[in-house]
């Protein structure tokens, strides 16, 4: 049994605090596998208590468009059946991953706010804040300038995913957001798009990815590495694809499992907290395998 958990891939140094709080995501999903349950809900789990933290992109955390509105993005994917479940600009609920979880019980696979929105307050899951004033002004201060916008975009990231392999052998893969800082209403990155931001797959693996979700889109990250788990074992599949990610201009953080319980935590980034749960005991760092030498922006 294994839990793979980040807090979102970038060049802001993590503190305490979100290093403390990836430790009880772990914990908390972790015990979930030991007490015999999916991989899914370990994951479901984890997520939650990070989007609930406010200390991530993701959940209370999330970032403001724009317009001031928070939209939030979630997916999650199983790797037996292939059953996926996604939820784009999901707006006034607080944990978009437990709406995601809903949504694979229906004969869809993704849904935008306005279904998806219905279904979460049907289940009477717990809403969302507005901004505070803090993330409004910053916001305000950003859009000032074209420059700055396109500095925040380019540094932080700040997805949070993971990814389990639980004891019946079945793998899964989830991320949640609140997209990039200051980005257009109606913008999608990686985290919903099935293949990009996350895939699971029982005979290969499970990927979850954090970065610049365009360029995480272009190549399918996600689904890519796993087929590279074909002939590769999992740092040298991660490294292949974050290669062929930088030769086009993008930065990206994954973690990648394969159906043996092999895993890597690989970034191009300077930092992604990031860490591991399994019988030996939890791990949690900064950052973990940076791989060098890549195109840089």
């Amino acid at each position: 049994m294994l839990l793979i958990v980040h807090g979102g891939a970038g060049g802001r140094k993590p503190g305490k605090k979100v290093l403390r709080k990836l430790s009880e995501s772990l914990s908390s999903g972790y015990k979930i596998l030991i007490n015999g349950g999916t991989a899914l809900d370990a994951i479901v789990e984890s997520i939650t208590v990070l989007e609930d933290s406010g200390f991530f992109n993701a959940g209370l955390g999330g970032n403001p468009q724009l317009d001031g509105v928070r939209r939030l993005d979630a997916s999650l994917m199983e790797g037996r059946y292939f059953k996926a479940g996604s939820v784009i600009g999901l707006e006034g609920i607080r944990n978009p991953i437990k709406v995601a979880r809903l949504i694979m019980n229906l004969p869809h696979v993704i849904l935008t706010n306005k279904g998806a929105k219905k279904i979460a307050d049907a289940k009477k899951l717990d809403t969302l804040p507005e901004p505070d004033k803090e993330s409004i002004d910053y916001l305000k201060k950003i859009k000032k300038e074209e420059k700055s916008l396109i500095k925040v975009y380019k540094k932080y990231f700040s997805t949070v995913g993971a990814v389990a392999l639980d004891v019946h052998g079945d793998l899964a893969a989830g991320a949640s957001t609140g997209g990039i800082p200051a980005m257009l209403p109606g913008r999608v990155g990686d985290t919903p798009i099935i293949g990009a931001g996350v895939y699971s797959e029982n005979s290969l693996g499970a990927v979850s990815c954090t970065g610049v979700g365009e360029y995480i889109i272009r190549i399918s990250l996600a689904k890519e590495m796993c087929m590279n788990l074909k002939t590769m074992q999992p740092h040298e599949a991660a490294v292949l694809s974050l290669k062929r990610l930088s030769k086009i201009g993008g930065k990206a953080g994954i973690i990648l499992i394969n159906n043996k319980g092999q895993f890597t935590i690989t970034h191009t980034t300077e930092y992604m907290p990031s860490g591991y749960a399994d019988k030996r005991g939890i791990v949690v760092k900064e950052g973990f395998e940076k791989v060098q030498g890549l195109l840089e922006f």
